[in-house]
């Protein structure tokens, strides 16, 4: 008889898996490819950690994640077992004792409120699990934070819900008066921390709250206003100005050059990990070679003076400090453009040169853009908007200004043609030519 219960024990479990398999795929949880690796984690865990009236589903899960952990199981697939698990039982099963999907820290004693300090080190922790930039880390816990400020605020319980998450929305476009690109920007941020943290699901706020964003022509300078602007700065700044339009970069791109990025012969500069973690190669103008070499010499001087200090090795991307140990302390991947100063990175804790910071050159831009008398809010990414329109003017193909400004569709790089017809010069009215 026991073995009996035991076989319908399974039956059951094995239907219910094909339930939640199938549920998956209609919500649309996980991707098809991934649903059946959702279902073995569920599995394994209802086979590896049967009820025990001493122990809740918390505990259980916690259990279950240090025994993958101590059997060498990588990050990764631990966290798509943890999040299969809680969809199982929160999202499918509705377990009300998932609605505290935390560990018992990241809530306050009895109440099922989520804990904000726990919660946004769990967020920072998600995001690095999944390689995203600092610069998205930072944002992403910033709206997290200020969710929970508005929570406290409005006396609302901080718990992630429909309604905490549009009334929050409303407020940033109704008493803050947001652009929709940054209310926009705050519900990404919402709705990772609920789907990959929490590992709850919005349901229609996924689509039906974003804000609707209209078209915008850019910014563009003409070739002589953009001259002008040049001419108005010096030193480091304009350098990197002359880059930046020269080669269509995006300011953080050119704040984050290594030394082997710039291809001399070749006349490239090769931008690594751009937006959407993609590399590109771009133009290297020929009139900014002389002074490149210059100012790479006196960096390399600092990189020397740094190595005497036995200053940290600079940052690499990813595990390339482990794989190669000494590459940090190598000129090739130094910084083009280093700090000043030396600072503490903010994720390993060492002290180590980082790269410049965007702000002297925004700043420098803006200075000159009045120097100038240009009578337009230029900024620095107007310089990237002109690259293209000027290459527009002369002629190149869009395909080839898409490959130099890293867009994925060439849908993106079309928004310059509407542009170009407004700087070449006007056609004559036919009745001129009588």
């Amino acid at each position: 008889s026991i073995m009996v219960g035991m076989r319908n024990n399974n039956d059951d479990n094995e239907l219910e898996l094909s339930r939640f398999a199938e549920y998956l795929l209609v919500k649309q949880l996980a991707p098809e490819r991934n649903a059946k690796f959702y279902v073995q984690w569920v599995r394994r865990f209802l086979q590896r950690s049967p009820v025990d009236g001493a122990l809740g589903l918390q505990d259980r899960l916690q259990v279950y994640i240090d025994d993958l952990r101590k059997q060498g199981t990588e990050d990764w697939q631990v966290s798509q077992a943890e999040r299969a698990i809680r969809l199982f039982f929160h999202n499918f099963q509705k377990e009300t004792e998932w609605s505290r999907p935390f560990s018992p820290s990241v809530f306050q004693p009895n109440e099922g409120i989520v804990s904000k300090d726990a919660a946004l080190q769990k967020l920072r922790e998600c995001l690095r699990l999944r390689h995203y930039s600092y610069r998205t880390e930072q944002t992403y816990v910033d709206w997290l934070s200020r969710y929970f400020d508005y929570l406290f605020q409005t006396g609302s319980p901080c718990e992630v819900t429909q309604q905490t998450v549009r009334d929050f929305l409303a407020h940033l476009a109704v008493v803050r008066h947001v652009g929709a690109s940054t209310q926009n920007q705050a519900f990404s941020a919402l709705l990772f921390f609920s789907g990959e943290v929490l590992g709850l699901e919005l349901g229609d706020l996924r689509e039906g709250v974003r804000a609707k964003q209209g078209k915008r022509l850019p910014l563009v300078l003409s070739i002589q206003e953009t001259r002008d602007l040049l001419a108005s700065m010096t030193g480091t700044a304009r350098l990197m100005a002359e880059l930046i339009y020269g080669g269509g970069l995006r300011v953080m791109e050119c704040c984050r050059l290594r030394v082997k990025d710039i291809d001399f012969d070749g006349g490239l500069v090769f931008v690594r990990a751009g937006k959407g973690d993609k590399d590109r190669s771009t133009l290297l103008p020929e009139r900014l070679k002389p002074q490149l070499r210059d100012h790479l010499m006196s960096i390399k001087e600092l990189h020397v003076q740094d190595r005497a200090a036995a200053v940290g090795p600079v940052w690499l991307p990813d595990a390339l400090a482990t794989k190669y140990p000494n590459a940090g302390l190598e000129w090739a991947w130094q910084w083009v453009f280093p700090s000043a100063q030396l600072s503490t990175d903010p994720r390993a804790g060492a002290i180590r040169r980082h790269h410049i910071s965007d702000v002297p050159i925004q700043n420098a831009v803006r200075a000159a853009v009045q120097k100038a008398n240009i009578a337009k809010p230029a900024s620095v990414h107007t310089l990237r908007h002109a690259f293209a329109t000027h290459l527009l003017l002369k002629g190149v193909d869009i395909r080839q200004i898409q490959d130099y400004l890293g867009h994925v569709n060439v849908e993106t790089t079309m928004i310059y043609t509407h542009v170009v017809k407004d700087l070449r010069t006007a056609p004559k009215s036919p009745l001129d030519e009588l």
